[in-house]
């Protein structure tokens, strides 16, 4: 190795300069490892950052059960609970899937959806009872008014009927009821959101808390609040698609929303 020395200094001063030549090499070193450090931990990062995203479930298109064109959910017992989600699906859960066996109930309050208990011939417990008047709540105009509860009566579906006192008309989807009825007083909106797992697939599921939170991997508690449908529901699908590590669809979860004015009260 050649070294350059400068005549006319003298030879401490040549020392003196190659040693401050030697201390800016090493700072430029130091420097240029720090900045390889920090691309390595960026492309280690992005890397991550990547295989999470290809480890995510992908969307996939789930079959659908015939219930779904409703308002559902399965009680704590088990039972399969269906409300209409407007005239025509009022109209065609009465006329077409309401059996002698089961039992229907409806909110006292004008603007609430039919609702049905599939019973398959079985006993109801008062545990489904009470979720299914919990529903018929829930899917009552008693969000968009501000109550915090309301009135909800059962009857057997032939106290159901479509004749109309004389001289009057009944619009589609609805119905009058006659005889004796089963009173369920003050009912809260008792309502939360959650997911569960059906085999391959994920799906939204909704309804009262207590059968929510028996089926569901993750569940929301939901109440009447001021915040739109729509921001709950992205709200929910972010915490959710982090925790199961999936991908759900927000049109789904936003069908599975009781009514507007709500918020998010806990996360179960």
């Amino acid at each position: 190795m050649e070294i350059e020395l400068d005549l006319t200094q003298s030879l401490h001063r040549n020392a003196s300069l190659y040693f401050e030549k030697s201390k800016k090499a090493s700072k430029k070193a130091e420097r240029i490892e720090q900045a390889i450090k920090e691309v390595e931990a960026k492309i280690a990062e992005l890397k991550k950052k990547k295989e999470e995203e290809q480890a995510k479930k992908p969307l996939k298109k789930r079959p659908r059960a015939w219930y779904e064109k409703f308002h559902w959910f399965f009680s704590s017992d088990g039972f399969l609970v269906l409300a209409g989600k407007d005239a025509k699906t009022n109209e065609l859960l009465i006329k077409r899937y309401m059996e002698p066996e089961d039992l229907y109930f409806h909110a006292d309050i004008q603007g609430a959806a039919h609702c049905i208990v599939k019973t398959s011939g079985k006993e109801v417990p008062e545990q489904t009872k009470r979720e299914a008047a919990i529903f018929a709540a829930a899917y009552s105009k008693a969000w968009k008014q501000g109550l915090a509860a309301v009135d909800v009566y059962s009857v057997k579906p032939e106290q159901v009927s479509k004749k109309a006192p004389t001289g009057e008309a009944l619009a589609k989807g609805a119905f009058m009821i006659y005889g004796k009825r089963e009173w369920f007083k003050n009912v809260q909106l008792d309502f939360a959101i959650g997911v569960e797992k059906l085999n391959e697939h994920y799906r939204i599921i909704s309804g009262p808390s207590s059968a929510i939170k028996k089926h569901a991997l993750i569940c929301f508690k939901i109440i009447p609040g001021s915040r739109k449908k729509s921001d709950i529901a992205k709200q929910i699908k972010s915490i959710a698609e982090k925790k199961l590590n999936t991908t759900l669809s927000l049109d789904e979860i936003i069908s599975m929303l009781p009514s507007e004015n709500l918020e998010i009260e806990a996360l179960q």
